[in-house]
């Protein structure tokens, strides 16, 4: 028996846990939750990120047009809101400002928790897969396991590193959970150049 699943992505928390600093950012993510879910019904995969400032903000727009051309996955956007920090840096002997301005992303979590909500009331799937290691998503896990218990949710945990991938919060809040399994990102990746609507041709960023 195949199961409806919708799929709900962290962008960052995937790209940060699990295609940093590797060859496999050009992820298709229609391929690869299809071989991760292979006997689901994928409804929708639903992407949640934000616009980044800076050098990287083309190789970013670049991926989320080659991600629209997929016809089950949906981006849905957060923004990123600047936030000042004060340095706690003891030996700091610098004499100006101890304060300085960092990004955040803001509204995906929120995002991320509206959206599960607002599915699980419309009947739109019979699973949830949770692609994200934030506890922020805990609530919105337990109002839908509260609310639908025969909907069943499952946390893929993207992370290399075992202390980031830890996320005790957010695994013991669903019926089960996994860390993201990276052994065939490989196999998983867009062709490049990404020829669809549209946006026409996108090339995959040189530094990728």
């Amino acid at each position: 028996m195949s199961y409806r699943s919708i799929i709900y992505v962290d962008g960052f928390n995937l790209y940060y846990g699990a295609v940093r600093g590797g060859p496999h950012k050009w992820l298709d993510l229609q391929k690869y939750f299809q071989m991760l879910r292979p006997h689901d019904q994928i409804q929708k995969i639903k992407y949640f990120t934000a616009l980044i400032d800076g050098s990287h903000r083309q190789n970013q727009e670049a991926y989320l047009q080659a991600l629209e051309t997929l016809p089950k996955v949906e981006i849905i956007l957060g923004k990123y809101k600047y936030k000042s920090v004060k340095c706690t840096v003891s030996a700091c002997t610098f004499a100006d400002s101890r304060e300085f301005q960092v990004p955040e992303e803001k509204r995906s979590d929120v995002n991320i928790a509206i959206q599960m909500v607002n599915d699980a009331y419309a009947g739109r799937g019979d699973r949830m897969v949770v692609v994200s290691g934030d506890s922020d998503l805990v609530p919105a896990i337990h109002m839908v396991k509260q609310e639908f218990p025969s909907i069943q949710i499952t946390v893929y945990v993207p992370s290399r590193n075992p202390k980031r991938g830890a996320a005790v919060e957010i695994r013991s809040a669903a019926d089960k959970h996994k860390t993201l399994p990276l052994n065939f990102l490989a196999r998983c990746q867009l062709p490049d150049p990404v020829r669809g609507e549209p946006r026409g041709v996108i090339q995959k960023p040189k530094s990728w």
